[in-house]
């Protein structure tokens, strides 16, 4: 599931919320390679809601780094 909701997010630990990024970031890269080979990815959506949940929860980490 490529999709993380606020309320996920805010539930997380620091741990955990490291552990989700990299898997994000690994299935964005598998993504990306699909593509590249030529192949057309099974969920052109996943591109966006992928991106989207990296970006969610990089902004969660830097807020809470400053408070």
């Amino acid at each position: 599931m490529t999709h993380l909701h606020q309320r996920e997010i805010n539930s997380m630990s620091e741990e955990a919320k490291i552990s989700r990024l990299r898997e994000l970031q690994e299935e964005l890269l598998q993504l990306r390679a699909e593509l590249s080979l030529g192949g057309r990815p099974s969920n052109m959506g996943a591109f966006r809601t992928t991106r989207r949940s990296i970006a969610r929860l990089k902004t969660k980490m830097q807020m809470d780094k400053k408070e």
